[in-house]
């Protein structure tokens, strides 16, 4: 079976401009993904899928393969769910694993050990790594997951998790099907908060620099 992680890589990122190739510690986000996945031992090829000629050359750099992705599929304009289809479309590989470069900190080990577990499980069609969510969320002036007239203590909240994005893995067959990284039926890994970190705006990016540079010395 071929397993094939694929770091996506957008040149116009918008929150924070240029983010995967920006100065991180003594690297870059996507150098440190590179990296981190070329200690995976059961991947078989790993491809930045990118529309920056800059990632493509760092990619030839390190050795790993990579996908000049077309400027449609760079933009705005492009759905979610048409670039994951696409991204099933142009990848030969039997298994796709998601490995966007800011998770910055999911262990090359937890990345392994998450294949094995989603391979020794059939009965499930996708894996993501998750995090615990116990918030009180609400919406259109309603909380959604705790009554109003009986608010529990924080953590007997339900258990709801979210989408971290540290590892998605799909067959490439319903990667097609359901334009989605994530099944209808997925195996879900609470995965800590420092290796769920997903740096999304300059916050984020702020944040991921102190543990970097202060916890984990990378």
């Amino acid at each position: 079976m071929k397993i094939t992680a694929v770091i996506p890589v957008r040149k116009g990122s918008q929150r924070v401009i240029n983010k995967n190739l920006k100065p991180f510690g003594e690297t870059t986000l996507l150098e440190n993904k590179i990296n981190s996945l070329k200690k995976v031992v059961n991947l078989s090829e790993i491809i930045v899928n990118t529309d920056s000629e800059e990632a493509i050359e760092l990619a030839i750099k390190l050795g790993v393969s990579y996908h000049r992705r077309e400027a449609y599929y760079a933009s705005s304009e492009c759905m979610a769910s048409d670039f994951f289809k696409h991204l099933g479309e142009v990848t030969d590989t039997d298994l796709f694993a998601y490995c966007p470069p800011t998770s910055p900190f999911i262990k090359s080990s937890t990345i392994e050990q998450s294949i094995r577990e989603f391979l020794l499980n059939p009965e499930y069609d996708s894996f993501a790594t998750v995090s615990n969510v116990k918030h009180f969320l609400w919406l259109d002036g309603e909380p959604i997951n705790y009554k109003r007239e009986f608010q529990p203590n924080s953590q007997d909240l339900p258990n709801i998790v979210s989408l971290n994005f540290g590892l998605n893995i799909i067959s490439k067959e319903n990667l097609i099907r359901f334009k989605n990284i994530v099944g209808i039926k997925p195996f879900f890994k609470v995965i800590s908060q420092v290796e769920a970190v997903d740096i999304d705006t300059e916050l984020d990016f702020f944040i991921a620099e102190q543990i970097n540079n202060k916890y984990l010395n990378f």
